[in-house]
């Protein structure tokens, strides 16, 4: 499996499909969230993700918000318990720091992966709230 970071202009083609049909396998058909997926925050972020035999296995984005923080969003794994997610954070998040030149990374944390961001290191900033009808808190990691 191998591990790419890229920002939109310089993905391929195929990987930009790739990563599209992962993430609605998970957010649309998995999760049945019905929202505008195409929402103008790719054409700026760094795009990363594992790869295996021209596949997407598990991918995040990150991008510089307009308050100035580094936020990461789009976290998914198209296969579950295999520490596909775990993997991809531990690849990530210095790639991100280095990229971005950012000591913070933060998240908007869906409330059933507490325990996963917890373990990543990332700590709660915030009361439970509702995002897409799904809980979220959000997350800070340093």
């Amino acid at each position: 499996m191998e591990f790419k970071s890229k920002f939109f202009d310089q993905l391929t083609t195929r990987e930009l499909y790739e990563i599209v049909r992962a993430r609605t396998t998970i957010f649309l058909l998995e999760q049945r969230i019905i929202c505008q997926d195409f929402d103008g925050v790719d054409y700026d972020a760094l795009h990363c993700f594992l790869e295996e035999d021209g596949q997407v296995k598990a991918y995040m984005r990150a991008y510089r918000t307009e308050d100035g923080h580094v936020k990461i969003g789009r976290v998914l794994s198209i296969v579950h318990g295999q520490g596909l997610g775990s993997r991809l954070m531990g690849l990530a998040l210095p790639e991100i720091k280095r990229t971005f030149n950012c000591d913070t990374i933060v998240i908007n944390a869906q409330k059933h992966a507490l325990g996963f961001y917890e373990k990543i290191g990332f700590v709660v900033t915030s009361e439970e709230f509702l995002e897409e009808g799904i809980p979220h808190v959000a997350m800070e990691y340093k």
